[in-house]
């Protein structure tokens, strides 16, 4: 679950402050703790993805999740999140035009829709934090180039977490991928830390902002874990927040992705802990 800049609620980042604002390096057994959390955020997404079919409603699709992190004796991090109401679900399944935090309910997925599913877990008091965008039976040309752009940015990012020695130079190269295909990062929407908190410092964001990255830019060093998260639009990057108070979609209307992973930098590279049992991706 992505951090906004301006903060709209209590668990969000102001102006790409957190209320920690030191980076709380893990050592290499926590890291193994949160590929725990994460293993099971991976095969939450992989039950989900079962559902994605004509027909199916967005609150049956949470609802298998919400069982699968219980049955894995693991708790739903979204859950009861602050907000203008707590967070009442375990998943956040926006559809098509939405970029995030939509809440799940009685709407039926149809032929040709894209579903972003982002959800989280705690366990053993560490967390995992992952989302993917999956096509509903045959997608547009368009919706292909958008999740496929989206997907690219995500691991072109995991790779340069092994070459690059600042955050700057990645966030850099992810809005260049996204740009020469004519497609908007949203910019008011970051990734984070994460550990036994969902969020945590440092903000991750995915496009180079020279002011924040003046005051708050950071090495990629052994020990740092973060939620790195593109958001990426058709159209334009604005959107605005629907009457629930957390449904977030595109001004324009038009389609939105967002993959992510989290992941952690250790002393052999970068380690996906929110993948699959064999080292498989979105």
């Amino acid at each position: 679950m992505e951090c906004r800049v301006v903060a709209r609620f209590l668990f969000l980042a102001t102006n790409f402050h957190f209320s920690i604002s030191v980076i709380i390096q893990k050592t290499p057994a926590e890291i193994q703790k949160m590929r725990r959390a994460g293993l099971i955020v991976w095969e939450a997404h992989q039950q989900a993805r079962e559902y994605m079919r004509p027909g199916v409603t967005t609150e049956e699709i949470d609802r298998v999740v919400d069982n699968y992190f219980s049955d894995a004796g693991a708790s739903a991090l979204f859950k009861g999140v602050p907000g203008p109401v707590p967070y009442p679900a375990a998943t956040c399944i926006s559809l098509n035009d939405e970029v995030v935090h939509a809440i799940p309910n009685q709407r039926c997925l149809k032929e040709g829709d894209i579903v972003s599913i982002d959800t989280g877990c705690k366990i053993d008091g560490w967390c995992g934090d992952a989302a993917v965008t999956w096509p509903v039976g045959k997608i547009s040309a368009q919706a292909k180039k958008l999740l496929d752009v989206t997907r690219d940015t995500l691991h072109l990012a995991i790779e340069l977490m092994g070459t690059k020695k600042r955050w700057s130079e990645v966030a850099e190269v992810m809005q260049k991928h996204v740009e020469k295909h004519h497609l908007a990062v949203v910019e008011d929407l970051v990734g984070h830390g994460i550990g036994r908190s969902m969020h945590e410092a440092p903000s991750v964001p995915n496009h180079l902002d020279r002011l924040f990255f003046k005051k708050q830019d950071f090495k990629l060093e052994p020990g740092l874990v973060i939620a790195v998260e593109p958001m990426v639009n058709i159209g334009t990057k604005a959107f605005y927040t629907l009457d629930d108070g957390w449904t977030i979609a595109t001004i324009d209307g038009k389609l939105s992705a967002h993959f992510e992973h989290t992941i952690a930098i250790t002393e052999n590279g970068p380690e996906v802990l929110t993948g699959g049992p064999n080292g498989e991706s979105w």
